[in-house]
């Protein structure tokens, strides 16, 4: 599951997303592209807010593989 999954499957906008998270519509639609990154604090207030694990948020692709796989 990615960020923008688990909003669409919340039923919410960006910016319902960004109103709850009190950060600005623009700054949660650069975490959904991946153009920045939250920091742990962020990263588990989104994690509570889907009801999910920052892992899965930030880490997994849908099909469970880890993204940065260490060979």
């Amino acid at each position: 599951m990615n960020l923008k999954s688990a909003r669409k499957k919340r039923g919410c906008t960006q910016q319902q997303a960004a109103n709850e998270l009190d950060i600005t519509k623009n700054y949660y639609s650069m975490l959904e592209t991946g153009t920045r990154t939250p920091g742990l604090k962020l990263a588990k207030k989104i994690a509570d807010l889907y009801n999910t694990t920052i892992d899965e948020l930030f880490f997994r692709e849908s099909n469970n593989k880890v993204l940065s796989e260490v060979d």
